[in-house]
């Protein structure tokens, strides 16, 4: 759909917002807002009343929190941020920031809550709607000028409070916001269900993909696929005497991982290294996906002395496998598929295979299969996140059929695999437009680029 301008414009004198609409008034975030305030309604509750209780986990990206955790106002001994329902709070840690975490607080229990301190807090004031204050802090155009304010090094840069209050905030009509607003609502309710049914579509898709990785592993191959590879097509089922494991092929042994490694199951540096602007690329948890390192998504990159440094301790090589073993994707997976150098960060253990392993790919797809999966949970611990000790992972078994039937099994597994993730990079591909629409249509509407003064009211007045 195509959106109108609005009737005129004037010049905003900031390069990055250039002309706003001519009634739009444009100030700094420090007089419409209060930056990290004191939640005033805490001081109205009893010391033994409950409040919400917000980890950075519990803030969705681009709008939302789970609140599912609470705390007794007279039991916390500080530390936390705090805020109450009608705020906007915004992740200031890297790479939460620029992934887009923040929200609208609202439904907090007795109006307040305590949250991570990795959070800011802003509290619109009376020329500033909340919902209107909300998409702002979402927009690409926000995300993207915080980013360049960020200070530290590394893992830990941070959104400073003046990035907040030196912002230029565009400002219509408190009305107008809410009409905004309203239609920003209504557009991106839209689009999210559009796109939760196409995340809906791709967890069917994984599940089929981890049943079949399950069934080969456990079972076999299908009957015409053994034949092929002149392996039994019907072979005998055992007991494996593990519950989450159940049965397996008769002749395959259970093994824990420590005995099919070359190497003792090892990880990066527990260090903050410099992050540089050239170097050695550095990764960490967010780089593995969908099977292998995704290197657009690495941390940066460290210094050469540096490298060598953490190469004492484990230098990555191909075929390696890596397990993130801390965070909110414990468990996930990928393969070594290059020979040039990088090296890791500590949330990934690395799992080089000895001789008794013929194709690392299979020790890949046994990882990935739904009963490995089930004792990675079973195993791991929660702190402030859920992880899982090496000691743990070297002792978690997988069946291990002989060398021929391995590399069988990840020949297979490799050509039907890959036509479910053709499917599902299909659906990704739809899902990353539909959300780079979202993200435009926010910045359009929030910045006077569009005016849906009239679309807003059709829509409360039912006509489209």
């Amino acid at each position: 759909m195509k959106y109108k301008s609005y009737p005129a414009y004037k010049d905003s004198g900031i390069e990055w917002l250039g002309k706003v609409p001519k009634q739009w008034d444009v100030k700094r975030g420090r007089f419409v807002m209060s930056v990290n305030p004191p939640a005033n309604k805490l001081r109205t509750l009893r010391d033994g009343a409950e409040v919400s209780f917000v980890p950075m986990a519990s803030v969705g990206v681009y709008g939302g929190l789970t609140l599912e955790q609470s705390r007794v106002i007279g039991e916390v001994s500080g530390g936390y941020t705090e805020f109450q329902d009608g705020d906007v709070v915004v992740a200031k840690i890297t790479p939460c920031f620029e992934n887009g975490k923040g929200a609208l607080a609202s439904g907090l229990l007795n109006g307040a809550a305590y949250g991570t301190t990795e959070l800011h807090v802003l509290r619109p004031g009376k020329l500033l709607n909340d919902r209107f204050l909300f998409y702002l802090s979402i927009s690409d155009i926000f995300r993207k000028l915080g980013e360049a304010e960020m200070y530290g090094a590394g893992g830990q840069k941070r959104v400073p409070p003046e990035f907040n209050k030196d912002f230029r905030t565009p400002l219509p009509h408190i009305d107008e916001q809410r009409t905004i607003a309203d239609f920003l609502d209504t557009q991106t309710g839209k689009l999210d269900t559009l796109v939760n049914k196409k995340r809906a579509l791709i967890d069917k898709l994984k599940e089929k993909r981890t049943a079949l990785i399950s069934v080969m592993v456990t079972r076999g191959l299908p009957p015409h696929a053994a034949k092929s590879a002149g392996l039994n097509p019907n072979p005998k089922l055992k007991r494996s005497g593990i519950n989450w494991l159940g049965d397996v092929v008769e002749h395959r042994e259970v093994s824990p991982l420590k005995r099919l490694v070359s190497t003792p199951i090892t990880d990066g540096p527990h260090e903050t290294p410099e992050i540089m602007d050239d170097g050695i690329p550095f990764v960490s948890a967010e780089s593995v996906r969908n099977n292998r390192i995704d290197f657009s998504r690495k941390r940066g990159f460290i210094s050469y002395e540096d490298h060598r440094r953490f190469s004492l301790k484990y230098r990555p090589q191909r075929d390696d496998i890596y397990m993130v073993k801390s965070g909110a994707t414990t468990g996930n997976l990928a393969i070594v598929d290059t020979d040039d150098d990088f090296n890791i960060w500590s949330p990934l253990a690395a799992v080089r295979t000895n001789k008794k392993v013929a194709a690392p790919r299979y020790v890949l797809y046994a990882m990935q299969s739904k009963e490995f999966q089930t004792s990675v949970q079973l195993f791991w611990s929660y702190g402030t996140q859920q992880n899982i000790g090496m000691n743990v992972i070297e002792n978690l078994v997988i069946p291990v059929p002989p060398l021929v039937e391995q590399v069988a099994i990840a020949d297979y597994l490799d050509q039907e695999t890959s036509k479910i993730d053709r499917m599902i990079g299909k659906v990704e591909a739809v899902i990353e437009k539909l959300q780079e629409y979202r993200s435009a249509l926010i910045a359009a509407a929030v910045t006077g680029k569009i005016d849906v003064r009239e679309i807003a009211a059709g829509s409360k007045s039912g006509v489209v």
